[in-house]
């Protein structure tokens, strides 16, 4: 029985509108540097906490958390498409004990998955396949939204299943820091879009996946040029974040409320609740340490980019 953590910033943008080599030669190095460390841990078992961006869970029925019994990535922005490797009966038995231990949790045996679950595999573990995965998906667009408190108590309920079992667990959390891409609300689209919200997009036509991914890099090529074209980056935000999780201070955030959040760092930024549900994950295992802080704004990805690494201080 054994732990090891790795949180990391995805964005859909990388590879369509990158920043500067040198940058890019920086953040290649940093995910480099984390892959080999998760290789010399080698887990027998991933649990990713991760978003999404209305291409897996719509206003259909759109739940605050939901475990995958089985999961299929759909490949926008270029990344992976195809089936996770999930281990249903231990998925189905981490639902239970979230379940048990007092958390809500949806369950899907049918779970569509986006760039946010399949980057982290791809980057980390070197494709969607390579260990078994638990997917955990925690709303982070789709208000009303679960707040700080719920997103550490449902990590405290998985790191206390992951603990009885014997293997070495991988905990992996996936979400841009501060940002705020242009992602439709609900309340201010037109009726054709909350149509697609509401369930008719989940398996768009090419054309239009194509279109809504030219929207997002159109956007990102403004906002490196003008900065207030959408919401700033909080580049003193995510490091205090950064210094919270670092330092265990996890349940200090239980009283920063969602709006006050997307006025602090963009609406977006709730995605870092996937960080915080795995570090109350790591925590079940008794005090941690954190270790390879990096941090960087990148105006590019419209995103506060950033990753860090933690394992039980014993």
């Amino acid at each position: 029985m054994s732990a090891y953590l790795h949180c990391l910033s995805h964005t859909p943008l990388m590879g369509h509108f990158d920043p500067e080599p040198a940058v890019l030669a920086e953040i290649d190095d940093v995910v480099a540097a984390a892959r080999q460390r998760i290789a010399d841990f080698a887990p027998e078992l991933v649990i990713l906490f991760s978003p999404d961006h209305f291409n897996g869970f719509f206003y259909d029925l759109m739940p605050s958390f939901c475990i995958g019994m089985a999961a299929h990535a759909i490949g926008d922005f270029g990344t992976a498409a195809g089936a996770l490797d999930v281990p249903r009966e231990l998925a189905e038995a981490c639902a239970n004990a979230v379940l048990a231990a007092g958390v809500d949790a949806a369950v899907s045996y049918r779970m569509q998955v986006d760039h946010g679950f399949a980057q982290p595999l791809e980057q980390l573990l070197g494709g969607l396949d390579r260990c078994p995965v638990i997917p955990v998906f925690i709303n982070s667009v789709a208000v009303p939204l679960p707040g700080f408190q719920r997103a550490r108590l449902l990590g405290e309920a998985i790191g206390r299943f992951a603990r009885t079992l014997d293997k070495r667990v991988l905990f992996l959390g996936s979400g841009g820091l501060s940002h705020q891409p242009p992602v439709p609300e609900l309340a201010k689209v037109d009726a054709r879009m909350a149509d697609r919200l509401l369930g008719s997009g989940r398996n768009l036509p090419a054309d239009e996946r194509e279109a809504r991914q030219q929207r997002v890099i159109l956007a990102a090529q403004r906002f490196s040029s003008d900065p207030n074209s959408l919401h700033p980056l909080n580049p003193e935000w995510d490091q205090q974040f950064l210094d919270m999780l670092s330092e265990g201070r996890l349940a200090e955030l239980d009283a920063l409320g969602n709006e006050e959040l997307s006025a602090l760092a963009g609406r977006s930024t709730h995605e870092v609740k996937t960080w915080m549900a795995a570090f109350a994950a790591l925590s079940a295992f008794g005090p941690y340490q954190a270790s390879e802080r990096y941090y960087r704004p990148i105006p590019e990805w419209i995103a506060g980019f950033g990753s860090l690494s933690a394992r039980p201080a014993s």
